[in-house]
């Protein structure tokens, strides 16, 4: 209840609204929400909004809730909600006029999308972290496999000999770019909304700028009404990892083919595989399903965030704070699990080397390079696909493999032999071929290195606002102020 609202909710209208406050919710919530806290009180008592005295009074009361897991807040009615039943908890325990300071100089609006950023700079944190390692593990695999000759396919069809450590390179280069699409879309959440009150900042001289520091963002938001009204930085980042995750599947979905028996390309340990509980032979890569399936949740939760928000006032309200965000946190943890899941299937796939050469070579795949001779002795390019292509058809024909022999005679006289596949893959030196794989992949690596760096960097920095904050609480009211997160 309120002074001007006597009323409240019933029961089951809580429980839709607020959800059920268990263990699990008071664990993932209230961290986030007492750091706020925690900044905001050392802000209010250096500012002398607030007399030091409550401040420090405050703080000790949070760090004894935070020490006892939260556990006196259990079972306790919540008709309005988390913070203000933890808000009518401190003000029992400290008394009005002690407890009824912390909300001084803000609202629920700019704790709420602090908050928010807070949690979702620790989830983008270690996606970005994971993926960064699947990276890792990609290149190590190109590497390891680099001369592996390989078909590569278009439109499902056996086209050019590449190598497969080449393909896990290309797949590599496409992890590190929505890698950096997420990082790009998290420089969003360098400001921080708590300051921006309800809606219109505030008459008191709070310093905005101090919290901001203290909870590791870079500055304080511009502009109040933006801060509490705007999340399209949520939006952007569920988008960047939805790219990240879309990728992964189609990686998992080339796996999956080469894992066949009928390609025989791939072969995954046991630990990676199940079995049928009704078919005794088979051998199922399922754990490939999961990650094809995974951008499915993460797109349904973008267009779920999207659409709660779209047609919402511009202006602090539930529909974007509350509905459209939880969504986000959902899509995030699904593309969390398809990258953990890529990084033990590309860590234990094994190609079929013999394999993958018979089908490069049965596949025609130099007919390609061999047009190319043509054209380098003077044959029109169309005119030598044409040619090439003929003594492909006579090949099919004939139940053979013998591309030269199916031409006519003394055909590719003068242009000299084709080479093997290895040479073959070799000689594509030129626009990102097979041949240039160790440029590409000191690249690669040079970009994965310089992701790690920049997340690392981050993370230092985050540590020392929170190590600063966590002495702030110390100076204020004699306790180590908890870890600052």
């Amino acid at each position: 209840m309120t002074g001007r609202i006597l009323g409240t909710l019933g029961h089951r209208t809580q429980r839709v609204v607020y959800g059920e406050l268990d263990p699990a919710v008071l664990a993932a919530e209230l961290p986030a929400m007492t750091r706020v806290d925690r900044a905001h009180l050392v802000m209010l008592a250096e500012r002398g909004l607030v007399d030091p005295a409550a401040a420090a009074a405050l703080l000790r009361c949070v760090e004894e809730l935070a020490a006892a897991g939260w556990a006196p807040l259990l079972g306790r009615p919540a008709p309005r909600g988390l913070y203000l039943m933890y808000e009518g908890w401190l003000v029992e325990r400290t008394g009005a006029d002690v407890g009824g300071v912390l909300h001084t100089g803000r609202s629920r609006n700019d704790l709420k999308a602090t908050v928010t950023a807070l949690r979702l700079r620790e989830q983008v944190g270690e996606l970005r972290a994971e993926a960064d390692r699947l990276r890792a593990v990609l290149l190590a695999r190109a590497r390891a496999h680099r001369d592996v000759v390989m078909p590569v396919y278009t439109h499902f069809q056996a086209a050019m000999p590449v190598t497969y450590g080449w393909y896990l390179l290309g797949v590599a280069s496409a992890v590190g770019r929505e890698v950096d699409a997420l990082a790009a879309a998290a420089a969003g959440l360098a400001d921080c909304p708590l300051g921006a009150g309800a809606v219109a900042g505030t008459d008191l001289p709070i310093d905005a700028a101090r919290t901001a520091a203290l909870l590791g963002f870079a500055r304080p938001a511009p502009h109040a009404l933006d801060a509490v009204a705007s999340r399209d930085v949520p939006l952007r980042i569920l988008g960047a990892a939805t790219g990240l995750a879309v990728t992964l599947s189609r990686l998992a979905t080339d796996l999956q083919l080469w894992s066949t028996a009928e390609f025989g390309f791939v072969r995954f340990p046991d630990r990676l595989v199940g079995g049928s509980s009704a078919m005794p032979q088979k051998r199922n890569a399922f754990l490939l399903e999961h990650v094809k399936a995974k951008p499915a949740r993460a797109i349904g939760a973008w267009a779920a965030a999207a659409a709660a928000m779209s047609a919402a006032p511009f202006t602090n309200t539930i529909e974007v704070g509350t509905e459209a965000v939880a969504e986000v946190g959902a899509g995030l943890a699904a593309v969390l699990d398809a990258v953990l899941l890529a990084q033990v299937l590309v860590a234990g796939a094994r190609p079929a080397d013999a394999a993958m050469l018979a089908r490069a070579r049965d596949g025609f795949t130099t007919a390609t390079t061999l047009a190319n001779r043509l054209v380098r002795a003077g044959v029109p390019f169309r005119t030598a696909h044409s040619t090439v292509g003929e003594a492909v058809r006579r090949a099919v024909e004939a139940g053979s493999t013998d591309l030269i022999g199916s031409g006519p005679p003394g055909w590719t006289d003068g242009i000299g032999p084709v080479g093997d596949l290895p040479a073959v893959v070799a000689a594509h030196a030129y626009g990102g071929g097979p041949g240039a794989f160790a440029g590409q992949w000191a690249d690669a690596v040079a970009g994965w290195a310089a992701s790690r760096d920049r997340l690392a960097a981050g993370r230092r920095a985050e540590a020392a606002a929170a190590a600063e904050l966590s002495t702030a609480v110390s100076r204020l009211a004699g306790v180590p102020g908890g870890d600052g997160r």
